[in-house]
């Protein structure tokens, strides 16, 4: 794992908080030339080490989105997950515990497509061992401490206005310009319709709209992170919105959702090692009263992060 230095950290906590910002701009922040964030970032985006993929906001497009667990012997586990990384309606698909579980977020926009995978092509297998699926019902916004490097004043000069979140009507050119960001979200505007104007005012009508949002896809090793997990807990229903923005206010929490299902608050958190992972789920997690149970999860390997 190559190593970084305050201006790549710089970089990667700008591109965080936007992941458009222009190159000039997070030179002026960082205090340094634009060739040398642009240099930058080719080298990380080159590595495999970060890369900004732009991602529909499925709530917004009446879509479900659905967490879900596969339980199965060590042999399948690869295959398994290589085969739902492959679908274009997931994402972070993960092997978890030693290879016997799986775990993925699914974001389909047919629901005919994500029923025979759930009831169908999973369970067919006589290595699986168990399927569940948890319907996402809403979560709470999470910054994960590990990306944080900017200066308040200086993270204030880089993030963007809050979208407005309303449902927007999409034609056959937004679609296509949100597949086109969701394999590379810094795709030049040049590139993404029949001129460079039309295509940043479209990029800018979907992002006011909040119906293009844009995720830092990041290798936790290369800021020092080498323990990752998924939690599945048990919260009382009536502390379960305060349970859930406790836990998303966390510095070691990258996501958090509220789901159905057996269990109704998951969250991945990132640790330094498994040390810090221990102190996390003692000291954290089990300070939280309205936290009946907890399931712990370690990642062992990443198949698929957010985008394609």
């Amino acid at each position: 794992m190559e190593s970084v230095d305050d201006v790549d950290r710089g970089l990667i906590h700008a591109l965080h908080l936007d992941g458009r910002a222009p190159f000039a701009a997070i030179a002026a922040v960082l205090g340094v030339s634009e060739n040398t964030v642009a240099r930058r970032y080719r080298r990380l985006r080159q590595s495999g080490a970060l890369r900004v993929v732009g991602s529909a906001n499925g709530f917004l497009l009446g879509r479900t989105s659905w967490t879900i667990r596969v339980r199965c012997t060590p042999d399948v586990a690869g295959p398994i997950a290589a085969a739902l990384a492959r679908r274009p309606d997931t994402f972070w698909v993960h092997i978890l515990s030693g290879g016997t579980e799986i775990s993925c977020n699914l974001q389909s926009t047919d629901p005919a497509a994500r029923d025979a995978l759930l009831m169908d092509k999973l369970p067919r297998s006589t290595r699986v061992l168990d399927v569940s699926a948890h319907a996402v019902l809403g979560g709470a916004a999470t910054e994960w401490a590990g990306l944080r490097h900017l200066t308040d004043a200086q993270a204030a000069l880089l993030t963007p206005e809050p979208p407005a979140n309303e449902p927007l009507p999409l034609d056959a050119d937004d679609h296509a310009l949100l597949t086109a960001m969701a394999r590379d979200g810094r795709t030049p505007y040049t590139a993404l319709g029949p001129s460079e104007s039309a295509a940043r005012r479209r990029v800018n009508r979907l992002r006011r709209a909040g119906v293009l949002v844009f995720d830092l896809d990041v290798l936790p090793e290369l800021l020092g992170y080498h323990a990752e997990a998924r939690l599945w807990l048990t919260v009382r229903p009536a502390g379960l919105a305060t349970t859930a923005e406790t836990i998303a206010a966390h510095p070691e929490t990258s996501f958090t959702a509220v789901t159905t299902g057996r269990t109704n608050l998951m969250a991945t958190v990132v640790c330094r090692d498994p040390a810090d992972l221990y102190r996390y789920l003692t000291d954290r997690i089990g300070a939280l009263d309205d936290v009946h149970t907890a399931e712990t999860a370690p990642l062992m390997r990443t198949v698929k992060r957010a985008g394609p």
